[in-house]
């Protein structure tokens, strides 16, 4: 593992990819700490922080700013869309926009993540914990289904309950408790995600009125309309703070 400043992500666990996005590590600079803007994704985060311990980070609807204090490394392990409710064994529409401690979380073993784990070990207990959870709680497969679905452009929210056999009422429940939101948000994020991944493929210099068309956007406009709901930056602005970030 790589401990050097900076943020990276590794695959999971081969068995358990289909619940789990990623496995992450951040380190701060020791002379400088960091504003890290947290952006909605419909994923679900258990952490470890040094010198804290082990909090989830809920479903965000908006950005979510972090401060971390130099020399602070955080690990975490990523919930796929749709995997966290069932391993956390809650509805996640409870911890919208929410940082909670593990404690109150009974789901979650109980003095396992202390702060003051060496990181390398907080990481392998992280890892084998979200093993855990998504092994005795299985994920709602028909959520899953939905979240692999709304994940591609020009999926519509509005059809899937009736692709996937089931009511609209229900699907929002569903989706709800195992996400933290109903489809219609679920499908807003995914494709802000999308977006996200192209722009920090690009980087500042990205073309955004061909990007709002391979994202699913009904155009620039409606782009920019839902970068500033999510983000509180224009898509320009926003691709530049991205960029400015991994010089």
């Amino acid at each position: 593992m790589d401990w050097a400043p900076g943020y990276r992500e590794l695959a999971p666990p081969a068995r358990f990819r289909d619940e789990l996005h990623c496995v992450w590590v951040s380190v701060t600079a020791a002379h400088e700490g960091t504003l890290t803007p947290v952006l909605p994704d419909a994923c679900t985060d258990l952490i470890w922080q040094s010198d804290v311990g082990a909090y989830l980070a809920g479903p965000d609807t908006g950005p979510n700013p972090a401060q971390l204090p130099p020399r602070t490394v955080v690990v975490g392990v990523r919930f796929r869309p749709g995997a966290g409710g069932a391993a956390l064994g809650l509805p996640l529409s409870e911890l919208l926009d929410r940082r909670v401690d593990t404690a109150e979380l009974p789901a979650v073993p109980a003095g396992r993540l202390p702060g003051w784990l060496a990181p390398a070990q907080a990481l392998r207990r992280l890892t084998e914990i979200a093993a855990e959870l998504v092994t005795e709680r299985p994920p709602d497969r028909l959520v899953l289904e939905a979240a692999r679905r709304l994940d591609g452009p020009g999926e519509r929210a509005d059809l899937l309950a009736e692709q996937l056999g089931i009511s609209e009422r229900q699907l929002r429940r569903r989706c709800q408790a195992a996400v933290g939101y109903g489809p219609r948000m679920m499908s807003r994020v995914l494709r802000f995600r999308r977006f996200l991944s192209r722009i920090d493929a690009a980087g500042a210099s990205v073309d955004l009125a061909g990007l709002a068309a391979e994202t699913g956007y009904a155009d620039q406009a409606h782009m920019t309309r839902e970068s500033a709901r999510l983000t509180g930056l224009p898509p320009g602005a926003l691709a530049r703070e991205r960029a400015a970030g991994r010089e």
